[in-house]
């Protein structure tokens, strides 16, 4: 018997085989609205002009392929945390934030899983209901225990703060909260400043830890710095969290796979050892 014959075969992703449908389909007046990703009027992929440069620079200055370190091109993960916790950041300035490259955001948040697998005591993770569909399979794959928080009330089309703080209050103190950064996936609906900071507030109380994703920088409000104001008074207001980032929307950079996955901790020391092989 073949070892591998039991291999059951996948479902087909519901978001990638919708792509592949409209590839398929022959109308000339299609659109495809299905995946989040800029287009021309052709229907190409948009190559922004910073990318272009970029491209069009390395082709005059090659540079060596040589291995990286295992955490990634170091040059990239610094410029990369500049980007999301800004260039003022006092844990930036303290040396605190241990930062890794990955392949994509789906890359970092499959790190993030297994760090958390590893050295958390409390292996459980909250997401919002609903959320990207690949956030639970990620987590659970990497075995951790993976709940709900009420976040979109579909009746108000708002947020239904109170289910949220609820739950929250209710969670096991060291469990890891996956809080969308900005451009909530699927709904849209973000919390305003002001519930930001009592989310903030309760989950300092409660003892919880922060897992930011942030794949839509700059898409909420057009402006980078804004659309990253949670992730700061976050790292502002407490001692530890994750941010694991893409760089597939905001830079078109799609088949690229190029993303940055997080830890901010307590001092530099720790930060070291988050930083280590292993």
């Amino acid at each position: 018997m073949a070892c591998f014959a039991n291999i059951s075969l996948a479902p087909p992703d519901p978001i990638l085989g919708l792509a592949e449908a409209f590839k398929a389909d022959q109308s000339e007046r299609k659109l495809n609205l299905g995946i989040g990703a800029y287009r021309t009027d052709e229907g190409l992929s948009k190559i922004f002009n910073v990318v272009q440069e970029a491209e069009d620079h390395f082709a005059q200055h090659p540079y060596p392929k040589d291995y990286l370190p295992i955490h990634g091109h170091a040059g990239f993960c610094e410029l990369a945390a500049h980007v999301i916790f800004g260039s003022d950041s006092p844990a930036i300035a303290n040396k605190s934030i241990a930062s890794a490259q990955a392949v994509g955001g789906t890359g970092a948040l499959r790190i993030a899983a297994a760090f958390i697998k590893r050295f958390l005591y409390s292996p459980s993770v909250f997401v919002s209901n609903p959320t990207w569909g690949n956030h639970i399979k990620i987590f659970e794959d990497a075995g951790l225990s993976v709940h709900k928080y009420p976040y979109y009330d579909s009746q108000r089309n708002a947020l239904n703060m109170d289910g949220f703080l609820s739950a929250l209050n209710n969670a096991s103190e060291g469990s890891v909260v996956v809080l969308h950064a900005c451009a909530h996936n699927p709904t849209g609906m973000d919390p305003t400043p002001e519930q930001w900071e009592s989310i903030c507030q309760l989950m300092i109380d409660r003892k919880l830890i922060p897992l930011f994703d942030s794949a839509y920088q700059g898409f909420a409000d057009g402006d980078l710095d804004v659309d990253a104001g949670a992730i700061r008074l976050f790292a502002r207001r407490m001692p530890e969290l994750f941010v694991c980032q893409s760089f597939s929307k905001n830079l078109g950079l799609y088949g690229e796979r190029l993303g940055c996955m997080h830890v901010m901790c307590a001092d530099q020391e720790t930060a070291g050892r988050g930083a280590s092989p292993g």
